[in-house]
């Protein structure tokens, strides 16, 4: 049969990826793993990079090579690397002979042998026999269609070629690509040329197809236009390189052209020049120029600021050399450079007065630092002093706590006379931080927590024991009651003693506090029994004694409260003493009060007779924002006084007189009483309209209500307004009869 040869064996080792993306190798036989290449999967570079100091490395898809120990990398097979591979291929074709073709071009190496055929796959594809086959065709029928564009018109005879001839092979894929390089150089390629113009030149080479695939040779062609390019740039590169020094010589050699010289005026002088005549064009000489004017023109900088930071360092030590304080300002030390004579020299005239002044802050600045350490160093030296000197006096406290002298209760006072010699007292003395006052009531509030420790343990003691402290209880009992108890054994003498003290001033201020209540309680009792006296029915009077009023209030609970005879018969004493006072200021009143009247009764009479009766007719002023009245006190005194002006004389003053029952019509029993054209009720009429309208006047002008005020000229007139009213009549009266006394002995001589 003429079917296809057996497919070869299955490879043993195979290749895998584990989880986290590295290659690992699996042997099918003996179920195997490793990490390592299997040298059956190895190419030929592989197997023969062991021993030469070489190392394999992909990067892009691509392979390039480390040398061990160095940083030497390279794309191409390293020497020693190749000679490896051809030793190794050169013994391999010595072992099985290559045998000769049917025309007598040479076949290749034997199947066996390790020769490569340049009849390739490519990497990412695999085409099968049909597809391969195919790419011939079409390669057979492109190669025909460029000779008939090269110029050969016609059908060209078919040229059958032997088997040799159509498959070339050789040894490596690199000498394939080198023999089809080597086509390229002899037909002279251009890197401009296109890939239509190589196959038209070089189709009728031999050697064109050492590389069978046009793809892969198209590629190799590219590559070597690249390669050209490349070599082509690095020669104009060198070419620049050297014109560019050659160039910049001669524009040195002369001196002429500064950095502030322009092209139109530096041709002339470098024209003739050889090194001018050998660049390319004028554009790459201007090039050039610009590129050295670009240089001179950094120099100058340079040197523009190396004599400016030189001019500010002189100037930062002439600065320094003027000795100023930390906060110097800027008016005085421009004063002290300008009459320096090293100043004014000319190495200054390129710094402006700004970059002065910025040195000067500059200076004032690392002084003001320089100050503020010493400062701040001094104060941490003195605060380390005071800190040892609170110590020491912190352990002078501990030795008086120890001796005795400092314990709860000490006084300052008590201790100053001992420590004031003292030197860790007077080290204290006027430091900033804790005075020896603030630190000895430090100490005492210590040693009054201890002591209020061990007098609570006391106070523990004397309520377990039920033991009582009175004012009369002796500190020798006190002290034999702690000294049986193991809580309070070990508390000193004088500690106990303190104890003890004030143990007994909580007594007495108890038994003050309860004196206290008991008096207050029977001065309550007492008050209560004085009220029970006042609202008595009929009141008592101050003919009345004790004996005749203790029947009367003997029955009550006040009375009865009261212990003792001695406190009930003071009640009565204190409200008979009041009742006297209060009489006696009655009748001081009516006595002043008959004096006012008649004075004022004087001047209205005086005033009405010399025609000054119109007062009535002032003008009232009146606001709505209401303001404090001072008179409202002064007039509430007044009705006081007048109610009791006309009480019953006889009346004892404790009650007023019971009043009568007014009727709406009473208003009006007066007016019909009274005649019309009465002298003196017209005149008592105008007194008193003067006299309300006075006390209006004497109200607060602003208040709004001011006439709404009561004072007896409205409709309804109070209890008061009628007294006053009578008290006029009476008064009239008696006036009346005083001047017919008066007149009688004349009328009756």
């Amino acid at each position: 049969m003429n079917g296809p040869p057996f497919a070869p064996p299955a490879p043993v080792w195979s290749s895998a990826k584990a989880a986290d993306g590295r290659e690992y190798y699996y042997n099918r036989l003996t179920q195997q793993t490793t990490w390592e290449k299997p040298d059956e999967l190895k190419d030929d570079v592989e197997r023969a990079l062991p021993g030469t100091g070489w190392a394999a490395h992909m990067s892009n898809g691509r392979r390039y090579y480390v040398k061990t120990g160095t940083t030497e990398t390279t794309w191409e097979i390293p020497e020693p690397v190749q000679k490896k591979i051809d030793e190794y291929n050169q013994n391999q074709q010595n072992q099985r002979p290559p045998p000769s073709g049917p025309a007598g071009w040479p076949a290749g190496p034997a199947s066996g042998a390790p020769a490569y055929d340049n009849r390739r796959e490519r990497d990412e594809y695999r085409p099968d026999r049909h597809d391969r086959r195919d790419d011939r065709d079409r390669d057979r029928d492109r190669d025909r269609r460029d000779d008939r564009e090269s110029g050969f018109g016609g059908d060209r005879p078919n040229i059958s070629f032997t088997t040799g001839t159509e498959h070339l092979q050789f040894s490596t894929p690199q000498d394939a690509e080198a023999a089809f390089m080597k086509v390229l150089k002899q037909m002279k390629v251009q890197p401009d040329w296109t890939w239509l113009q190589a196959v038209r030149a070089g189709i009728h080479d031999p050697n064109w197809r050492a590389i069978p695939e046009p793809e892969k040779r198209e590629e190799a062609f590219k590559k070597y236009c690249e390669d050209l390019r490349a070599q082509e740039k690095h020669k104009e590169q060198d070419r620049q390189a050297k014109l560019r020094s050659d160039f910049t010589a001669m524009l040195r050699s002369h001196p002429e052209i500064k950095y502030y010289t322009r092209w139109k005026t530096a041709l002339p002088i470098i024209e003739e020049e050889t090194i001018f005549r050998s660049a390319k064009d004028d554009a790459e000489r201007r090039a050039l120029f610009e590129e050295y004017i670009i240089s001179l023109k950094k120099a100058h900088e340079e040197e523009e600021a190396e004599s400016r930071r030189s001019a500010l360092d002189q100037i930062m030590g002439l600065l320094q050399g003027l000795d100023l304080e930390p906060f110097t300002r800027w008016q005085a030390a421009e004063e002290k450079l300008e009459q320096n004579h090293e100043f004014n020299s000319d190495k200054f005239e390129t710094l402006t007065r700004m970059d002065v002044l910025n040195q000067f802050e500059k200076h004032i600045r690392q002084l003001q630092r320089e100050h503020n350490d010493k400062v701040q160093a001094e104060r941490r030296k003195k605060h380390r002093v005071e800190r040892k000197n609170r110590d020491a006096f912190l352990e002078l406290l501990d030795d008086l706590r120890k001796s005795g002298l400092l314990r709860a209760g000490t006084k300052w006072k008590d201790i100053h006379d001992t420590i004031q010699d003292d030197p860790r007292y007077t080290a204290m003395l006027g430091q900033s931080g804790s005075s020896p006052l603030d630190l000895f009531r430090d100490a005492l509030e210590e040693e009054e927590g201890k002591f209020r420790t061990l007098r609570r343990r006391a106070l523990d003691v004397l309520e377990q024991q039920r033991f009582e402290v009175t004012t009369a209880t002796p500190v020798e009992e006190f002290l034999n009651i702690m000294r049986k108890d193991p809580r309070t054994a070990d508390i000193d003498e004088q500690s106990m003693h303190s104890i003890y003290n004030y143990v007994l001033a909580k007594v007495k201020k108890r038994e003050e506090e309860e004196r206290r209540d008991e008096e207050y309680i029977e001065r309550s009792a007492v008050d209560k029994l004085r009220s029970v006296i006042k609202h008595l029915d009929p009141p008592v009077s101050l003919s009345d004694t004790w004996e005749v009023v203790r029947p009367r209030v003997e029955k009550t609970d006040e009375y009865r409260a009261l212990k003792s005879d001695t406190l009930r018969e003071s009640a009565f004493d204190k409200f008979m003493s009041r009742l006297k006072e209060k009489e006696s200021d009655r009748r001081d009143r009516s006595r002043r009060d008959d004096r006012d009247r008649d004075r004022d009764r004087r001047d209205r009479d005086r005033e009405y007779r010399n025609g000054h009766s119109d007062s009535h007719r002032r003008h009232r002023t009146r606001t709505r924002s209401p303001e404090h009245d001072p008179y409202a006190a002064e007039r509430r005194r007044a009705v006081q006084d007048r109610e009791a002006r006309y009480r019953n004389n006889d009346s004892t003053g404790l009650s007023p007189p019971r009043r009568r029952e007014r009727r709406d019509d009473d208003r009006y029993e007066r007016s019909r009483r009274s005649p019309g054209g009465d002298h003196y009720g017209l005149e008592r009429r105008e007194r008193e309209v003067e006299r309300e309208r006075s006390y209006v006047s004497r109200a607060d002008p602003r208040e709004a209500t001011v006439s709404l005020l009561d004072y007896g000229d409205s409709g309804g007139r109070t209890s008061s307004t009628r007294r006053r009213r009578e008290s006029d009549e009476s008064s009239s009266k008696r006036d009346r009869e005083t001047k017919v006394r008066k007149t009688m002995p004349h009328a009756h001589p």
